[in-house]
């Protein structure tokens, strides 16, 4: 049965013609889905392609453009999902993607996307859209939200008002999605019978727009790569990518003598700047239009979200709440996620156990016990925990506390530098360092994406998380929560204060001014909670069964061989030695002296270097050192979990565990944000950013381990 639109409409099924029977083939539509921030896009990209894309409530979240299928009606769509941008005037590296896409990819239609309660200001962008002289179809999302404040939006009456057909969606419950491919297909064939209108900036400003269409006209061969309507309106705004595109045109003095002479006569006539005037001129436009076709009624949601406003975003209470919700998430993330992972340890050790007893004796049986099994079921067990905090984190951004959290912030990140849209790829950091810094891309300073990629390594990445789990379970068992909680919170501060370093020295220069909305409260769904978690989860056990299989592999070989023979006597060399005459020992042992005033020995010096791979090999490494030689009486069924080995080690200590904390914290961080470090901004800030991080993390973990050498055990109170 064909579903039915918001409108009451009969819509065809969204995977093929109608009444399930397959219809003509023809070339996939080329389709960008674009609009501002927040508007929902990716939801609906979700609804439409059946992705599972990662939705916020806050800008930058989709910082590339990505790619979906869908079809209906026989007809296959190519969905792109771009950056949320305001303007076709860019100044960040997210709306630059968003902007060239439309104009040099040239899709064959362009649906934007609007927050049905907040319609005057999105049109903004549709008007932009519609001078490019791209078809254009205008999804007026979140129509539940809409009747729910009372918002009324006349879809028909706009659509014939403004030329553009409007179509209502819930892309959070795929409502209306149907009957938006339809129009989409109808639109890009030219069947919708658009009226061609578009703005009308008045008088005074059409007369020069037609002088300068004119002139741009004279050049048959631009004309045809640019519309002249669209790029006459973004010189009078003074677009600098407008006129560097206006580079290829035989008579670009004339055009941009005759655009100077533009904006002086405007700039005295109405005494203001001329892009302020022309954005006046596109406001009254779609001020007018939507007087006629939008109705409120006494509101009923707001009252809420304003009510909760004034207690989160409380000027003396935000900051503390904000932190204390953070603290309660690692709480909870130790006290839910501890009895899953415990469980899993004694499941790893159980199969350890029974490897030991069906394998023959020999080099398989060490590997699959000590390599296999050690190392990547030390690093599986704590899955549990990993879950419960991207689910957290998921909650909070489906709720859009994470924006709010980001003007909470934006005063105190003044004081470094920085302003609160750095806070978003700086929280993106918390669960993976590779987006975060993909997501500086929406600063629209070139200084302020420096200092904030720097500044993102030090913010602790989900896969930094088992390292901290395993050594405060090992040694505060009382305060494992507090232990990471405090680390987290170190990495914050040095974060900053690399901001405000850099900021005072080399990225010299004013901050760009923070503006943003703030989105209503939303209940998170419970399906766009579970793939929030589910990839971020999958992620993680993807890693498992490659990068740290690999990497836990290569260590148990490297920790083995070469094989050290036995005595004259024949007895077999102690697995210290064994480990010592290793290749992994040979390393550490040579890299000890650099590593020794830290507290570290060559065991874990070894770690260290295999942390650069994957921050949770440290885990796998330290299982293979430390846990992989089962002991002699009771073999592999008696040993005990990797904290409790650690924790019995005589060379280890609670000083020593929070400086492996602060080293896995401090020092650079794995491959893949090394690599994403570079693509961003090259390979000079890499190097720099690589012997920062090595000085700085050397220079705190040995002021700490040889301070607290100097003052006695009762600093950090381990619990013991």
């Amino acid at each position: 049965m064909p579903k039915v639109g918001l409108d009451g409409m009969a819509a065809v099924d969204g995977r093929g013609a109608p009444g399930g029977s397959p219809g003509p083939v023809a070339p996939a539509l080329k389709i960008a889905l674009a609009g501002n921030p927040n508007a929902g896009k990716t939801t609906l990209f979700n609804a439409l392609t059946g992705s599972h894309h990662k939705v916020g409530n806050y800008p930058g979240v989709t910082v590339e453009k990505r790619e979906g299928r869908c079809s209906s009606g026989g007809v296959d769509f190519q969905v792109f999902d771009l950056p949320g941008i305001y303007s076709l005037t860019a100044y960040s590296m997210d709306e630059v993607v968003a902007r060239d896409f439309i104009l040099d990819e040239g899709p064959d239609l362009v649906v934007d996307v609007m927050d049905s309660t907040n319609l005057e200001r999105h049109l903004y962008l549709c008007m932009q859209f519609q001078e490019l002289g791209i078809p254009v179809v205008a999804a007026l999302n979140m129509m539940d939200e809409a009747a729910a404040v009372g918002i009324s939006i006349d879809s028909l009456s706009l659509g014939r008002l403004l030329g553009i057909p409007f179509v209502k969606t819930v892309g959070t419950k795929g409502l209306g999605t149907d009957e938006l491919l339809a129009v989409v297909a109808s639109q890009a064939r030219g069947e919708c019978g658009g009226t061609g209108r578009q703005v009308d900036y008045g008088a005074e400003l059409e007369a020069w727009l037609g002088r300068v269409e004119a002139l741009i006209a004279l050049d048959p061969g631009f004309g045809a790569r640019y519309p002249t309507r669209w790029l006459a309106v973004k010189l009078l705004e003074k677009d600098a990518n407008a006129a560097l595109r206006l580079g290829g045109h035989s008579r670009r003095p004339e055009i941009l003598d005759l655009v100077a002479q533009a904006i002086a006569w405007i700039e005295k006539h109405f005494g203001r700047d001329a892009e302020v005037v022309v954005s006046e001129q596109r406001y009254a436009y779609i001020h007018g239009a939507v007087a006629e076709t939008v109705r409120i009624s006494a509101a009923r949601g707001r009252p809420v979200t304003e009510a909760v406003d004034r207690i989160l975003m409380d000027r003396f209470l935000g900051l503390p709440l904000f932190l204390a919700i953070l603290w309660a998430v690692f709480q909870a993330t130790f006290t839910i996620g501890g009895i899953p992972q415990a469980w899993l340890e004694g499941l790893f050790q159980a199969l350890a156990a029974l490897a030991a007893r069906v394998i023959p004796e020999g080099l398989f049986r060490l590997l699959v016990v000590n390599g296999i099994i050690g190392g990547v079921g030390a690093v599986f067990s704590f899955v549990p925990l990993v879950v419960i905090l991207f689910l957290c984190l998921a909650v909070l951004e489906d709720l859009g506390y994470m924006s709010r959290a980001a003007f909470l912030t934006d005063r105190f990140l003044h004081a470094f530098g920085l302003h609160g849209q750095s806070f978003l790829p700086m929280m993106l950091g918390f669960g993976c360092s590779v987006p975060a810094i993909m997501g500086a891309r929406t600063l629209k300073s070139r200084r302020d994406r420096i200092a904030t990629i720097v500044a993102i390594p030090f913010m602790s990445c989900g896969a930094k998380l088992p390292v901290y789990v395993l050594m405060a379970g090992a040694f505060f068992p009382r305060r494992p929560g507090n232990a990471v909680m405090l680390v987290y919170l170190v990495g914050i501060a040095l974060a900053l204060l690399t901001a405000l370093l850099f900021k005072r020295t080399v990225l010299r220069g004013d901050p760009t001014p923070f503006v943003m909305e703030l989105p209503p409260y939303r209940v998170p769904t419970l399906r766009g909670l579970m793939w929030h978690v589910w990839e971020k989860t999958s992620q993680y056990m993807r890693k498992m069964g490659t990068i740290i299989l690999a990497m836990a592999t290569l260590v148990w070989a490297m920790t083995t061989f070469p094989l050290l023979p036995g005595d004259a006597s024949g007895r077999a060399p102690s697995p210290e030695k064994a480990l010592a005459n290793s290749a992994a020992g040979r390393i550490g042992i040579f890299l000890e002296p650099a590593l020794r005033p830290m507290g570290m020995n060559w065991k874990l010096a070894v770690a260290t270097i295999t942390g650069f791979a994957a921050k949770e090999v440290v885990v796998s490494t330290l299982g293979i050192l430390y846990h992989g030689a089962p002991d002699a009486a009771t073999g592999p069924a008696g040993r005990g979990s990797l904290r409790s080995a650690l924790a019995a080690s005589p060379e280890f200590s609670p000083f020593l565990a929070f400086v492996l904390m602060l080293a896995t914290l401090v020092f650079p961080p794995c491959v893949a944000a090394l690599a994403t470090i570079k693509a961003e901004i090259g390979w000079r800030w890499l190097g720099f950013v690589i012997l920062y991080q090595l000085a700085l993390g050397w220079l705190i973990c040995t002021g700490i381990y040889q301070f607290a050498g100097a003052h006695g055990p009762a600093i950090l109170g381990g619990g013991q």
